[in-house]
């Protein structure tokens, strides 16, 4: 037997799609402009195994917050090595040897997506983020491509604001 189509299905439905290009990161030490690339968070939730009898249940168990990878453009000044390095040594002093509370290195970081115009249209959240590896890129006599710092960043939990 045949199907109904709804009206919305059946007819042209205009919508704009979010773009890649379109976005800001707002990291406090770290100016905006500096941010070159950057994931959108992920979650992974462990599936529970529930055992009766003859067939197998499933459900939620502990979900995960994956880390994100950000790459970050090292201009001159200010130099974005820098910055990081300043934020490497809150979590720790390899000169001292001293590991930093995580209340001075664990930051919120926003990422916005940006419409057409400008405007705000997502707004990610992510709390306590901090730095699980730095990679402040290589040299080569024989490239004239920029230098960039990679980032992969730990965080607790991600809010979508909006």
């Amino acid at each position: 037997m045949a199907e109904l189509l709804e009206q919305n299905e059946v007819f042209f439905t205009a919508f704009q799609p979010k773009q890649q290009h379109r976005f800001i990161m707002y990291i406090e030490g770290i100016p905006a402009y500096e941010i070159k690339t950057s994931q959108r968070p992920k979650l992974s939730i462990t599936p529970i195994t529930l055992d009766h009898i003859n067939t197998k249940r499933y459900v939620a168990g502990k979900s995960e917050w994956q880390e994100i990878s950000i790459t970050l453009y090292d201009p001159i000044v200010p130099s974005a090595a820098q910055s990081v390095m300043e934020w490497v040594r809150l979590h720790h002093e390899s000169v001292t040897g001293r590991d930093g509370y995580a209340d001075f290195y664990k930051k919120d970081i926003t990422l916005n997506m940006l419409g057409p115009v400008g405007d705000k249209i997502e707004e990610w959240t992510l709390k306590g983020a901090f730095i699980t590896n730095a990679d402040f890129g290589d040299v080569d006599w024989s490239s004239d491509e920029t230098l960039n710092i990679n980032l992969n960043l730990r965080f607790d939990y991600a809010i979508l604001q909006f």
